[in-house]
């Protein structure tokens, strides 16, 4: 489907939008089920005096935790159908209205039930202990586990309700980052060939991809001007989001904020320092590719805005949207037909909103819950090779939901951030195995290789450059060292000429880089996806060069949800993430890439 303008949503084939009916057939019973939210506090609290002691009854406890779980499912599936709306059409003030009021009555929910959880802490031990093992209680077994094993770092029901109700003045630095970098910031335009073009955020990558040196070199320099200019107040909005992290941190009495982020997936601190000690292990194949970069490039010295411009120019290849289906279901062969054909049927009958419509959210993402399709936004252009490998990735996404979804009760049927990147990025290398194999086209081959290799890199020694970096931050402030613009920079300066090497010149602005990094803004999150490539990686290869129980392995995995903890379903999987190797492996991975890429390219 191609546009010379961009549609409005109303245009839009009903053939080409997601179909929303797996969730509600219309926005009234939407609404319907917003009054059954808001009615659901009251209904839960009326177990409170039955419950919230240390000795309640077995069937008071069970009766209660139905009605929870009930509220859960009904507050997922509102909030997944007005996101989605929402994202579909950010125009239309109606979407917007929606995700508000799903907004209010679901953290007015929280601050309402904040005693549940408390209580649930509250009740004696051995009780919930024998109970959970009950086959009345089984939907509720790992939940309650899982509770019992947060004990020691719940409040009162009086501290839960404060800082339930300070949850939205917590974003106060992430949604001022947002507003200040993405509307009120003005980066200005770009004189180009074609006449001005505006250079914001968005715009940023198209520039650093151009072919023009030049325009390169000044759309850099005018973007970093624009961050220098409001260096201080940016340092300031994320010291003050590190400040709250620490102090989250101890007021629960975490030994730290770090301690804290990985505590939800029982990830031991050392996976986290293991995959930045293997990373800085493995450092020589990333400068190799650097030293490539520069050599093909052909510049006397390579500098931080030519990091990004494709070292192949773009592979003239139109796959239209059903010839992207068809290509990918037959790279994911190996998954077995179940697989493909649950996915290949997904893609073409409404779980993807295909194509870009006024007011649409851009790129890409895959949105799943219990109830409902794992659906998927796209942005798909059928000149964009890379478009199929994002398909590909949100169909892992999706696929994994799916699975987790019909193989486990709600309480625990949702798998974590950590595990979330393994199906997606497991789905891209399958993808470039099978095109790579299927192409005799040097060019092509050279475009393959090219972009696998920015991708590994991106994903593998960025996220852990910047996890670096979120380390040393965090303890900065817990040591005492209050954290400012010039700190930032110094310390994310070294890190920057630590990845990239001796061949990389940077600018007096380049560190300027950390400031920009909405990720940040999430604290020690970003390790996962180093973690996720590095396990999407080492599974792929299993699973293509093994058999039968080697895919089995990997559907244990995709199936587990929320069942395990995220070390352990990737155990499961055939990959243990406390071990170096398979970092190691990533590494590897990237070393035999290089070396092909290298050969394509000077030979």
């Amino acid at each position: 489907m191609k546009h010379s303008s961009i549609p409005e949503r109303k245009d839009i084939p009903a053939s080409d939008r997601w179909n929303l009916s797996s969730l509600y057939s219309s926005d009234e019973d939407w609404e319907s089920d917003l009054s059954v939210l808001e009615a659901a506090a009251p209904i839960i609290n009326a177990w409170k005096e039955r419950v919230a002691k240390k000795h309640p009854e077995a069937e008071d406890l069970l009766a209660c935790l139905r009605d929870w779980e009930a509220a859960g499912k009904t507050a997922e599936r509102l909030g997944n159908y007005a996101f989605l709306q929402k994202s579909s059409d950010e125009s239309d003030a109606r979407n917007t209205d929606r995700v508000g009021r799903f907004m209010m009555r679901s953290s007015a929910l929280e601050a309402q039930t904040s005693w549940f959880e408390p209580a649930i802490q509250a009740i004696d031990e051995n009780l919930l202990n024998q109970w959970k093992e009950r086959p009345e209680f089984a939907d509720f077994r790992v939940w309650i586990e899982k509770r019992l094993r947060w004990k020691p770092y719940i409040l009162s029901e009086q501290e839960e309700r404060i800082l339930a109700l300070q949850t939205e003045s917590r974003q106060t630095p992430k949604n001022t980052f947002s507003a200040l970098t993405n509307v009120d910031l003005d980066f200005g335009s770009i004189s180009t060939a074609e006449g001005d073009k505006p250079l914001t955020q968005s715009t940023w990558s198209t520039f650093m991809e151009s072919q023009d040196r030049e325009l390169r070199k000044t759309a850099y320099t005018q973007f970093y001007t624009a961050f220098d200019h409001h260096k201080n107040t940016i340092g300031n909005l994320y010291a003050g989001s590190v400040n709250q992290n620490v102090a989250t941190a101890r007021i629960r009495g975490y030994p730290s904020a770090r301690a804290m982020h990985l505590f939800p997936d029982r990830v031991p601190e050392a996976v986290y320092d293991n995959l930045i000690g293997t990373i800085r292990s493995n450092l020589a194949p990333l400068h190799r590719y650097y030293a490539l970069r520069k050599k093909v490039l052909g510049v006397e010295e390579l500098r931080h805005y030519d990091v990004y411009v494709p070292l192949v120019g773009s592979v003239k290849k139109t796959t239209s949207y059903a010839e992207a289906v068809n290509v990918i279901t037959e790279a994911l062969s190996p998954l077995g037909s179940e697989y493909t054909q649950t996915l290949s049927a997904g893609l073409l009958n409404g779980w993807v909103d295909r194509y870009e419509n006024k007011g649409k959210r851009s790129g890409a993402f895959s949105s799943g819950g219990f109830s409902g399709d794992p659906y998927i936004l796209m942005n798909y252009k059928e000149d964009v090779l890379r478009d199929v490998f994002t398909l590909a990735h949100e169909g892992g996404h999706s696929m994994h939901t799916w699975y987790s979804a019909r193989s486990n009760p709600f309480p625990c049927y949702d798998y974590t951030i950590f595990e979330a990147e393994v199906a997606s990025t497991f789905n891209e290398d399958l993808l470039f195995r099978h095109l790579l194999a299927s192409t005799s086209d040097r060019n092509m081959k050279a475009y393959l290789l090219s972009t696998r290799a920015s991708d590994i890199l991106a994903t593998l020694y960025r996220q852990t450059m910047f996890a670096e970096f979120e380390k040393r931050t965090h303890e900065l402030v817990e040591s005492g060292t209050p954290l400012s613009a010039e700190l930032l920079r110094s310390e994310y300066r070294s890190l920057l000429e630590v990845y990239f090497g001796s061949d990389m010149h940077f600018e007096d602005t380049s560190d300027l880089e950390c400031l920009r990094i909405p990720h940040f803004y999430n604290a020690f999150y970003v390790y996962k996806y180093a973690t996720g490539i590095s396990a999407s990686l080492a599974l792929a290869e299993r699973v293509c060069s093994g058999g039968e129980q080697e895919k089995k392995d990997y559907f244990a995995f995709l199936s587990s949800g929320g069942s395990r903890y995220p070390i352990d379903s990737l155990r499961v999987a055939g990959v243990d993430m406390e071990q170096s190797t398979p970092v190691e492996a990533a590494c590897k991975s990237f070393e035999k890439i290089i070396d092909e890429l290298e050969s394509v390219l000077t030979t």
